[in-house]
């Protein structure tokens, strides 16, 4: 009797403990499918005819087979709007080619990277056309510029022909256009430092001109001059350079960028004048028609584009701005991030993920 009393009491304390145990070594199993959004660009992910296809994707799926999760798989029209749907607890996972960054920690959880990549820049690979050396001579400020300049010596041509043309009408002739057609001249070879001799001003009024316009062009000159120079250089070098081989490259250059990625910020971060587009298809055709010196993205997307368009005449600069992790985006504190971090490791371990990726890109970073 005292002995069933024992076994009883015993069986009544373990109860509770072995519950708990049980329920720790049990993996988690989600009562509803998990909304996963599905976010980026090939070879990482893509959707069509309700189809889902690439590394992100194909990893996701290892990863919930293995895991007996749920889910249902939602396509995203940006990175930025998926983790916005993420904090807004409208999805419950985000997949794709998402860059690790502090500012983007802050708002979501990461799970362990699973892809380092590189943001690169793609530029053209056409050789320099003509049009190209000789298009800094058509530039605004060069013809404003000149045409600033012609309307000075216009100006102080018609002071000196009101000044000279009645005294010094050999000099200055009393004809306007004649005579102001010589003021000009004595402007120019003035304004140059040539001083020809063949003409000088005899009048009072014509000497106070002479001496302004002398005093200005000490200015004026060595500004023109070295103006000149640069655009000479520009027009008679051998090659206009286009190529990008260090990041202070991009100052001030036209680039290209989708909105909401990691490339924008890179492009700010080093002065270029950035120019957001909606996806990477209509930031190439920037480039393609001129708008843009260079696009700026995650090189993986660029090698396979080039991979997928062979003859296009482009092709990525021998510049790296920045290498970068992805991983994939959960909402801060949530119970799922141990065990989809559990699950890429063993991933990378067997080499799982290494042969879904080398199959998506079909060889493609051996062949760029």
């Amino acid at each position: 009797m005292f002995r069933r009393f024992i076994l009883t009491v015993f069986l009544l304390i373990s109860c509770p403990f072995s519950s708990i145990l049980l329920a720790q070594s049990e993996p988690i199993i989600e009562k509803t499918p998990l909304k996963v959004g599905v976010v980026g660009y090939l070879p990482f992910s893509d959707y069509n005819e309700e189809t889902f296809r690439g590394i992100s994707v194909e990893l996701w799926q290892e990863i919930a087979a293995d895991a007996n999760l749920r889910y249902s798989l939602i396509a995203q029209p940006g990175i930025q709007v998926g983790i916005d749907g993420v904090v807004a607890g409208e999805l419950d996972v985000l997949i794709g080619p998402i860059s690790i960054t502090t500012e983007r920690f802050q708002k979501v959880a990461f799970t362990q990277p699973y892809f380092n990549a590189q943001i690169g820049l793609l530029v053209s690979a056409e050789k320099v056309s003509v049009w190209s050396r000789i298009r800094p001579i058509f530039r605004v400020a060069v013809i404003s510029s000149v045409g600033g300049l012609f309307l000075i010596l216009f100006v102080v041509g018609n002071l000196m022909w009101l000044a000279e043309s009645r005294r010094n009408p050999e000099q200055f002739p009393r004809q306007y256009i004649r005579g102001v057609g010589s003021g000009m001249w004595f402007a120019l070879v003035t304004l140059t430092t040539v001083g020809y001799g063949d003409k000088a001003p005899i009048t009072k009024t014509g000497k106070i001109i002479t001496s302004l316009w002398m005093l200005t062009t000490l200015v004026a000159a060595s500004s023109l001059t070295a103006g000149i120079a640069t655009v000479m250089t520009l027009l008679l070098s051998a090659e206009v350079i286009k190529d990008f081989t260090q990041v202070e490259d991009i100052r001030d250059k036209q680039i290209a960028v989708v909105s909401g990625t990691t490339g924008e910020k890179w492009a700010q971060i080093y002065q270029s004048r950035v120019l957001p587009s909606p996806n990477l298809e209509q930031a190439i055709e920037r480039l393609k028609s001129g708008q843009a010196e260079g696009v700026m993205f995650d090189v993986p997307a660029l090698r396979y584009y080039l991979y997928q368009n062979p003859t296009a005449p482009l092709k990525i600069a021998d510049l790296a701005v920045s290498f970068e992790d992805y991983g994939f985006i959960l909402p801060l504190d949530n119970k799922l991030i141990r065990e989809l971090d559990i699950e890429i490791v063993k991933l990378k371990q067997s080499g799982r993920l290494e042969e879904i990726i080398e199959r998506e890109i079909k060889g493609d970073f051996e062949n760029q």
